[in-house]
């Protein structure tokens, strides 16, 4: 794969993707063969999960439609054309998530969720011109920093960072405009699997490609650290309150793609890379073999309980963790607040696992939970050539402080919601969290106004004990 790369960063081949318009290099060979890898998968999956169902003559061609929307957005060497693949990925999805235009919760999620991504579109649409304006280029090949001096136009710069921030945490479904997400429940799963894989997720890609276009730390890196940050903290705690995988698996989508933007404030963009590519490859894998999630969600351990032997060999694991980064800090490209985020994923692995486990089951899984950190290393190597910008983002210290402060957090409400959810704050904050803390209601009340007046549908009509619509579809 590294020859690869260096095969694609050929000049008299970028020259000749410039003249048929496509910019094969880097990241984009990468995601281009994941959605195609991807795309095979679910059409094949469609194909018996849909047959005798008369949305299938519908949902073929809009499903190719929105693949062919990602890839050219993905390959694209031009900002406008990136754009209106953006804009185009949008509207085909519509058409996806309406397949059955009899269900009124469908109509009324696709609508929110087409309100939603008209406010990401003016953001990228404005942000693309702010930069273009700015490098007197539409062409990716042609916006070099080191090339350009315009200092009066640095302030545009600026705003399109926070613009593009803004149109990622809109299509990555963070807080405040995650609702639409927990709602799309009467979509096929060949759909589900589609969104969560391949679409949600072209926020951080959109970051990832055009990131080297920013010098240092921008106003947009801080938008991302707070929203991507926070909306981690949020959705994490709200997962691990949820007793439906249906939005278990919603709410876990949210999250990563709340520390995918996370690691790009941050500047580790090769580690938001591997977590793009592998999130896609894993989430596909969950709602197209929603069954065995079912099965494998209901042993985990029982919440509100701390099991000590557990415990201890998580935090064990921790500090294995720990003491690997510090021997080799490229890991996490030398960052502390990184370090702390991947010890943070391999103790809660380890805690899941079940209390009835034997020894033998758990030494085994604590094992596996530290061969990810070789294994990180290696996809580390292979993938972080192809998103080198030549220099490295040093962190303001607010910046460090902020990633420090949301992972402590993180850490304490967990312990709070999981492991003392029986006593009085426990029992609180596990009901406050059950409903997302209610973040998703400012944006949805607007959004459900407007998209009731277009489907002249009721705007009451919510609620069971979850606090999202009544559904009865096939979501996972």
């Amino acid at each position: 794969m590294l020859i690869l790369d260096g095969w694609l960063a050929d000049t008299a081949l970028l020259e000749t993707g410039r003249n048929l318009g496509v910019y094969p290099a880097g990241l984009a060979v990468w995601m281009s063969l994941m959605v195609a890898f991807i795309g095979w998968i679910i059409l094949r999956y469609a194909r018996d999960y849909l047959r005798g169902d008369p949305a299938r003559e519908v949902f073929l061609p809009w499903f190719l439609t929105t693949l062919a929307c990602v890839q050219v957005l993905v390959i694209t060497d031009h900002l406008l054309i990136l754009a209106g693949a953006w804009i185009g990925v949008s509207l085909s999805l519509h058409q996806l998530l309406t397949l059955y235009p009899d269900r009124p919760q469908a109509r009324m999620a696709a609508a929110q969720k087409f309100i939603a991504s008209r406010l990401g579109d003016a953001c990228v649409i404005a942000g693309v011109l702010l930069i273009a304006n700015y490098y007197g280029s539409f062409h990716l090949q042609d916006l070099d920093p080191a090339l350009v001096q315009n200092p009066n136009g640095a302030g545009g710069l600026q705003a399109a960072s926070v613009l593009l921030a803004l149109a990622a945490a809109i299509k990555c479904a963070q807080v405040p405009f995650h609702g639409w997400l927990l709602r799309v429940m009467e979509a096929p799963t060949p759909v589900s699997a589609l969104l969560h894989a391949g679409i949600i997720n072209l926020g951080g890609f959109l970051w990832l490609r055009l990131f080297p276009l920013f010098e240092g730390f921008t106003y947009g890196h801080a938008v991302l650290l707070v929203v991507g940050g926070g909306t981690a903290l949020v959705a994490v705690l709200t997962m691990m309150t949820q007793v439906s995988v249906k939005h278990a698996l919603a709410w876990s989508t949210i999250a990563q793609m709340g520390f995918m933007l996370f690691e790009i404030a941050l500047g580790a963009y090769a580690l938001a890379a591997l977590h793009l590519l592998a999130h896609s490859l894993y989430k596909a894998h969950s709602f197209l073999a929603s069954g065995r999630t079912v099965k494998v969600a209901a042993r985990v351990s029982e919440p509100g309980r701390l099991h000590i032997p557990v415990f201890a060999l998580a935090m064990t694991c921790g500090v294995l963790a720990g003491g690997a980064l510090w021997l080799w800090p490229g890991l996490v490209e030398g960052k502390s607040v990184l370090a702390g985020l991947l010890i943070l994923a391999v103790v809660n692995l380890v805690l899941g696992i079940p209390a009835v486990a034997s020894m033998k089951s758990r030494l085994l899984m604590a094992g596996l939970a530290l061969a990810l950190l070789p294994l990180y290393a290696a996809l580390h190597m292979i993938v972080s050539p192809a998103l080198s910008s030549g220099t490295e983002m040093v962190l303001p210290a607010a910046a460090t402080i902020g990633g420090w402060l949301i992972l402590a957090t993180l850490t304490a409400l967990s312990i709070l919601v999981v492991y003392f959810g029986h006593s009085g704050i426990g029992r609180t904050l596990h009901a406050s969290f059950s409903q997302g803390l209610f973040l998703e209601q400012p944006f949805e009340h607007l959004t459900r106004r407007l998209a009731s007046r277009a489907l002249n549908a009721p705007t009451s009509g919510r609620h069971h004990l979850t606090g999202y619509p009544v559904t009865a579809g096939d979501h996972s």
